[in-house]
């Protein structure tokens, strides 16, 4: 198998108002639209997140994405009105966790230089 991209899923129960809230986490709106009740983001010529709209599942999504550094990153979304949480330590990185319309996780983590 040779895997040329990765397509992360969230699910949502209102796709307009979580739509807005990941165009303030990424920074620009969804690249595109390609069926109802989908909007997708691609953040590098590998790595692309899908926000579908499905009630039954909203709220059981993780997503992480490494960052570097961590710390603006945070900045800029507190800036923008989202809620982050502190940085947190870890052995070899650092997270910080804040949470959609939804209730779902999303991670940012950043790897301690060395």
């Amino acid at each position: 198998m040779s895997i040329e991209t990765i397509f992360a899923n969230v699910s949502c129960s209102d796709l307009r108002a979580s739509a807005a809230w990941y165009e303030k986490l990424f920074g620009k709106p969804p690249t595109r639209r390609p069926m109802p009740g989908l909007a997708e983001w691609q953040l590098t010529e590998s790595a692309e997140m899908q926000l579908y709209e499905a009630k039954e599942h909203a709220g059981h999504s993780t997503l992480t994405l490494g960052v570097m550094p961590i710390e603006p990153e945070r900045e800029r979304l507190e800036a923008t009105g989202l809620a982050p949480g502190p940085v947190e330590p870890a052995k070899d990185f650092f997270i910080v966790r804040l949470r959609d319309p939804d209730g779902n996780l999303v991670v940012l983590a950043s790897a301690r230089r060395r």
